[in-house]
């Protein structure tokens, strides 16, 4: 069995749905013993969160999705013997870490002073969706509301549509990612200097670094980046940029010079058009692309444009995509099995030392870990 990085690192979640999660299951995979702190009879709010009434036992899918290789322990932190036995974990800990709102975990005595009294070492990390101050900071952190307020859903679609959201939980996924580098970076401090630290991050400011190379464009010239009326794949960037549809499917087209594409699909419509013209003329580019590319095969184009050395690729839907070489060779999918159901999920995508990184176990049921936490840490009732 691989010896993974974080192995004998012990990370206390207190967290719901996505964003949190998502940071624990990364720690997870790279070898922590990740511990959900719930409260019983109800967990984690994502538990009864299910995408298509998709369920797994008594848990939503999406909830096995995330919360994989780890384990419960349920406590009423409103009881005084369930509190002390939390901060006995807490004083054995090495990381806590939430995205409740803010004041929440204080409430519960579980803020980052009073964590630290406890355990002066530890790396305490917190997801909030605005941050903990301004005129936001207690407003929902959901996903879309995010997407909404930051601009991002103007980047996406046509121009000629309204703002359109991601169709997955960016926010969530990336704001997720961006705490366990924070983590990381506290972890390998820690090592050399023996301190703690408080990582803080909003779903907010992910999506706004998320946006950097738009936004330093707008900070510089206080335009609105334009998306194209038709074909859009990013407000920056000229003709082609952006996804076609041909005689059987669809085809995305990346940077390339406005000549040699002109040559690679034989389009006498675009032949009065230079480079310098790819943004300025970017819809009327694109309009006449769009006509042309429809006309024949995705294979036809394809085969032309590669020739050329231009960056061209089919559109896949998942199926196409799971069956195709590229993928399998990969080996993305893993087997859970929880109970008696076996889901197939992704794996960890980091490599360590050439192995891919592998961990089936299920998704932990509310408490099942209560007495074997007690043991391993040596805390009595």
């Amino acid at each position: 069995m691989m010896n993974l990085p974080l192995k004998g690192v012990v990370v206390l979640e207190f967290s719901q749905y996505l964003s949190g999660p998502s940071a624990g299951l990364r720690l997870a995979d790279l070898g922590a013993r990740v511990i959900k702190i719930e409260r019983p009879g109800k967990g984690d709010a994502g538990r009864k969160l299910a995408i298509k009434n998709l369920w797994v036992d008594d848990n939503s899918l999406l909830f096995h999705t995330i919360n994989r290789n780890k384990e419960s322990f349920t406590a009423d932190l409103k009881n005084a013997e369930d509190l002390a036995i939390v901060q006995k974990l807490v004083a054995k800990a090495d990381v806590v870490m939430h995205n409740f709102r803010p004041g929440v975990m204080e409430k519960a005595g579980f803020g980052y002073e009073a964590v630290q009294q406890i355990n002066p070492r530890i790396i305490y990390a917190v997801i909030s969706g605005y941050g903990k101050e301004g005129p936001w900071q207690n407003k929902p952190g959901q996903d879309l509301l995010l997407q909404s307020i930051t601009g991002l859903a103007f980047t996406t679609g046509n121009g000629t549509n309204g703002p359109v959201p991601f169709g997955i939980s960016i926010a969530d996924i990336l704001c997720g990612a961006q705490l366990v580098q924070g983590i990381l970076g506290a972890l390998i401090r820690r090592q050399k200097r023996n301190v703690g630290a408080l990582i803080e991050i909003s779903l907010m400011e992910s999506l706004l670094d998320f946006q950097f190379e738009l936004l330093t464009t707008y900070y510089t010239n206080h335009q609105q980046p334009q998306r194209s009326k038709i074909n859009n794949g990013h407000p920056l960037l000229g003709a082609p940029y952006g996804i076609y549809k041909t005689a059987d499917g669809f085809l995305a087209l990346a940077m390339m010079d406005i000549k040699l594409l002109t040559n690679a699909i034989e389009c006498k419509a675009l032949e009065g058009f230079s480079q310098e013209l790819a943004f300025a003329k970017r819809d009327v580019i694109k309009e006449i692309l769009a006509k042309h590319i429809i006309t024949q095969n995705t294979s036809h184009w394809l085969m032309r444009l590669q020739n050329e050395g231009l960056w061209a690729m089919e559109v896949l839907d998942w199926e196409q995509l799971i069956n195709h070489e590229a993928y399998k060779v990969l080996a993305m999918e893993q087997v859970i099995y929880a109970g008696d159901e076996k889901i197939f999920t992704t794996r960890c995508p980091i490599r360590i030392n050439g192995k891919k990184l592998y961990a089936g176990k299920p998704a932990p049921q509310l408490g099942a870990d209560n007495e074997k936490i007690k043991e391993d840490f040596s805390i009595a009732e």
